[in-house]
Parts: structure tokens; C-alpha cells; sequence
């Protein structure tokens, strides 16, 4: 997590704030968005940001400013959010994940946004290559096309004779991402059939979500994005519901 954060302050130094030396020495503040399509509770990554800028010489307060706008789960927000951060004239935008990037690029062509994980931009058209990708937008890619397809061939190689694999989406996600009809392409070709789940946020919400899993028989169970994964992996209960169920997570969301 550390050097995605510091992969991310780099690029925003890098591609928004390179300026004159002279233009520090003036005392402007640079504004800083930052789009994140979850809750405002997910401290961890503005605290991680503000730590990496810090650490480049960007400190909040001095030379920077951040704007923070939440979709709170609501992804059809975002257009409406990333209008606000232009209207109040920020520098450049930082968006984490797919949706807050496409929306930040339908509102602006002229603004810098520094992208975080997203799945395919070249695909779908946020930029024109990887190693050249022009126009306002750059960032890094996680490539989660290709890990989420591995991923169930690892868990076919684990488990031989798995049948039946669930898959926990964040409640309110576009069912309908390239990333899910990646995965669905990858299990037809494996022979497995993917039970698409939706988990509320909270240990109470992944909690219902694994009744579900063993309520529809599943063998093995693999985490889709979100951060509500993320923020739920230091409660124990939760965890242990997990352990209790005896699946396989594809990705570790225990500490």
C-alpha cells in the first residue's frame, strides 16, 4: 500500500505540479482533488497521501491544498463531484479506481488527472498507450483483467474438483464492468459456475453476504474491488466468519 501511495505522489508531483522553481518561491498553493467513489471512511488513503506528498516537499497547508469529494457508494455521483472540483478551480485531480477517473475525464480535458489502479485505460479509452498516454490523464494500471482470470485458475488448481466459485462485489458497483465479464469469460472456459454477491459495507454486511455464499453452496470465494474489503480486514469477526466458512479468498483481506 505504501508504494502505491508513493507511486501516486510521485505522479501528481510529476504531472501537475512541475512548475518553475520560482513559482514555489511565491508562496502558491497549489489545490489538489481527490475522487474516490467510496466513504469519506477511508482515512487510510487520504492519510497515506498526505504522508508520500509530504514526504516529496508537498505539504498540506503550505504549498498545497486538498479538495476531498466521497460518493459514498453512489457511483452516478461522480460526474456531479468531479464538476464541483472544477468549479472550485482545483490543479490537478487524483481519482482511485475506474469510475472516479472516467468521470473526472468526462467533465475535463484540460485539468491533469492522475489515475490509481485502473483496470484498462488504454481499453476503454483514458488514454492512448501506456508508454505515451497523451492528453490530461496519466497514473498506473493494476491490471486486474489479467489477475482476476489467473486467479480462478489458481483456485481450479488448488481445488480439482471446485464447481461453484463466488464472487463478492462491493453493493452498488456497475455489475456490468470489464473486470466481472473478464472474470465470467474466465470461468466458462474453466468449466466453473460464478455467483455474483453483493456485500454491504461493514462486518455485519460481509457477514450476510458469506450466508449467502454457503446458502448458494459455493466452493471457494474470491473478493472482487472495493474498498469495503479493505477497510474490513482488521475486524477480527469478520475474518473469522470467513475462516469459519472454510473458503479460499483470492486475495488476502485478513491481516
Amino acid at each position: 500500500m505504501k508504494k502505491i501511495f508513493v507511486l501516486l505522489a510521485l505522479g501528481a508531483m510529476f504531472f501537475a505540479l512541475c512548475v518553475p522553481v520560482w513559482a514555489q518561491q511565491t508562496g502558491k498553493v497549489f489545490r489538489i482533488g481527490f475522487l474516490d467513489r467510496s466513504t469519506s471512511g477511508s482515512a487510510v488513503y487520504m492519510d497515506a497521501f498526505r504522508q508520500e506528498m509530504s514526504n516529496l516537499g508537498w505539504i498540506e497547508g503550505k504549498n498545497i491544498a486538498i479538495e476531498s469529494r466521497f460518493a459514498e457508494g453512489k457511483t452516478d455521483r461522480l460526474p456531479e463531484l468531479a464538476a464541483e472540483l472544477i468549479r472550485s478551480k482545483v490543479d490537478l485531480i487524483v481519482t482511485t479506481g475506474r469510475a472516479p477517473a472516467l468521470a473526472a475525464k468526462s467533465v475535463t480535458t484540460a485539468i491533469p488527472i492522475v489515475m490509481m489502479a485502473f483496470p484498462d485505460p488504454v481499453g476503454e479509452g483514458l488514454i492512448a498507450t501506456l508508454a505515451r498516454p497523451g492528453g490530461n490523464v496519466t497514473g498506473f494500471s493494476g491490471l486486474s483483467y489479467e489477475l482476476n482470470t489467473k486467479r480462478l485458475e489458481i483456485l481450479k488448481d488448488t481445488i480439482p474438483k471446485l464447481a461453484r466459485v463466488a464472487i463478492l462485489q462491493q453493493a452498488g458497483s456497475n455489475q456490468q464492468t470489464p473486470t466481472l465479464k473478464e472474470s465470467k469469460s474466465a470461468a466458462v472456459a474453466l468449466k466453473l459456475k460464478l455467483e455474483e454477491i453483493e456485500a454491504e459495507a461493514g462486518p455485519k454486511g460481509l457477514e450476510s453476504a458469506l450466508r449467502t455464499a454457503k446458502q448458494k453452496q459455493v466452493g471457494a470465494i474470491m473478493i472482487g474491488g472495493g474498498r469495503v474489503f479493505l477497510a474490513d480486514r482488521a475486524d477480527r469477526r469478520a475474518c473469522r466468519q470467513i475462516q469459519l466458512a472454510g473458503y479460499i479468498p483470492t486475495e488476502g483481506i485478513c491481516r
